[in-house]
């Protein structure tokens, strides 16, 4: 992989919006502040809507092609779920960003069924020959799920030049997202490591009071995000991390640790320790995610995404993320929700961890709200 100069990446998967519709003028002013203090790589993807357009109008049209990069990515579970639906992504990334080529090019959110879509496709084939072709230059792919998931990707691929991880000092323990699993899984085959998600969706730059007490006692003055960032910027093997910028605010402080960036030293990686320790002590239901419950629900309740989505709402107190988060994993695993729970109680016989779950459920019906259906 062409490794950049500078590791912090500009995500442009959170874009300010004004009226609904991205806001290029203040992309403009971000996107400046960003090239000036000496960052090039830009983040973005044909799944996120007008993310591309915005990218050719506030940086394609306005910089020297040679001297920024740009990744860009392939979504084979999308649309028509077609070899040419895929390969149609290809030319309206291209279209859309007019950045005449791609520096880096990812087959997008592989993990689970969406796996096998991009081998049934043959779409590993496809960005070799780009490649090949000179309209990418490194390819890799972009994976939320588990690290033995993520070990037969990379056995069948070892050619890929990077992969793009979820890491962050909240999920590096979690059971689910595996991070500090994935990570040391990716270093076992020596590939480069984009970090997504580092500051977990915008959560970690506002903590629950608990871990924002222990960031300042250490350091009054620096931000809960640059902690966050500087965490996963300080592991071996990082190439780049990337943060969904939404502000001109967020991106003045981003670069202004990063741009001279320092890994976090020993006194310092004890910190974000007792600050994951923080996190953790906070009351939450302990599903540990088997799904026997959704296994032998009547109703096909997603009953452990539900479940995560309550923990998540009482460790940021944040219910649109909560959500959010719930409505994603309900629909990629079609599953029902909540409130079509019938309080049969077969979920409670499987369950090893004995959680009162149609408890639970209930409260998530009145905690997170009517469900949009």
């Amino acid at each position: 992989m062409d490794l950049p100069a500078k590791k912090l990446g500009f995500g442009l998967m959170r874009l300010p919006k004004n009226d609904n519709k991205i806001d290029i003028e203040q992309v403009k002013e971000m996107v400046d502040i960003y090239m000036n203090a000496g960052f090039t790589y830009f983040d973005t993807a044909w799944a996120y809507n007008g993310s591309e357009i915005a990218m050719r109008e506030a940086l394609v049209k306005r910089y020297p092609r040679e001297s920024f990069t740009v990744a860009t990515k392939m979504s084979a579970w999308a649309g028509e779920k077609t070899r040419e639906f895929s390969l149609k992504q290809f030319e309206t990334s291209l279209e859309q960003t007019g950045a005449g080529y791609f520096d880096y090019y990812l087959l997008h959110n592989l993990g689970d069924a969406r796996t096998p879509l991009y081998d049934d496709f043959g779409l590993w084939d496809f960005v070799k020959e780009k490649k090949a072709k000179g309209e990418i230059r490194n390819y890799g792919f972009s994976f939320h799920s588990n690290a033995a998931a993520l070990d037969k990707v990379l056995a069948s691929h070892p050619d890929v030049d990077f992969v793009q991880l979820q890491i962050n000092y909240a999920d590096w323990e979690d059971g689910r997202v595996q991070s500090r699993e994935c990570y040391e899984t990716a270093r076992k085959y020596g590939v480069p490591v984009v970090v997504m998600e580092p500051v977990k969706g915008g959560l970690l730059a506002d903590p629950p009071a608990s871990v924002a007490e222990v960031f300042k006692s250490a350091d009054p003055d620096a931000s809960f995000a640059s902690w966050a960032i500087r965490f996963v910027a300080s592991l071996e093997g990082v190439a780049v991390v990337l943060s969904g910028m939404s502000s001109v605010d967020q991106v003045k402080d981003n670069v202004a640790f990063m741009a001279d960036f320092k890994p976090l030293n020993e006194e310092e990686q004890k910190v974000i320790e007792k600050a994951r320790l923080a996190l953790k002590s906070i009351p939450t239901v302990p599903c540990t995610g088997c799904n026997y419950c959704a296994e032998v629900c009547p109703s096909e309740i997603g009953i452990s995404p539900t479940l995560n989505a309550l923990n998540m709402f009482a460790m940021y107190n944040n219910k649109q993320f909560a959500r959010a988060y719930e409505s994603r994993q309900l629909f990629i695993n079609k599953k029902n929700h909540a409130d079509m729970c019938i309080q049969c109680g077969s979920c409670e016989s499987v369950c090893p961890q004995h959680i009162n779950i149609r408890e639970h459920l209930e409260r998530a019906c009145s905690v997170l709200g009517p469900f949009d259906k």
